[in-house]
């Protein structure tokens, strides 16, 4: 993978957690021009770029989208992801208008149950060897 500033758009994701794991196979899925790539918040490369950002090394509970030098979190960054996806996805940037407060509220609610919800695995996601070139690792 190439330098942290040649990456178009890079996803941080808890990479223990079956949802965020579940959501980045998801957006694999929709990102037909390879616009993402991957690592998880508990990666050498993730946990730099949270220092690197002023996010503490131990937020765990969000998504981070890395894009043009600028970062987003939680909702605003899943929104984000959305606008970037094939097919209809794109139309979920409506939801912008509905100011971060209620936006994150919902997000956050998700986040605090999801180990309950969806299960936790033991380890970070292995990908296959199709998709390891869309994963950072250092």
């Amino acid at each position: 993978m190439g330098s942290v500033s040649s990456l178009k758009q890079v996803i941080l994701f808890d990479g223990v957690c079956n949802l965020c794991n579940g959501a980045v196979l998801f957006v694999i899925k929709r990102d037909k021009k390879v616009k993402f790539s991957f690592a998880s918040l508990q990666s050498s490369f993730g946990q730099i770029q949270l220092k690197q950002y002023g996010l503490s090394s131990d937020e765990l509970s969000t998504i981070v989208l890395l894009k043009d030098g600028r970062i987003f979190t939680k909702s605003t960054a899943a929104l984000e992801i959305a606008k970037n996806l094939d097919g209809l996805w794109p139309a979920f940037y409506f939801f912008r208008i509905v100011p971060p407060l209620i936006r994150n509220f919902v997000y956050d609610f998700i986040a605090q149950n999801r180990y309950r919800w969806f299960g936790k695995r033991e380890a970070c996601m292995i990908p296959t060897p199709e998709l390891k070139a869309r994963f950072i690792e250092i």
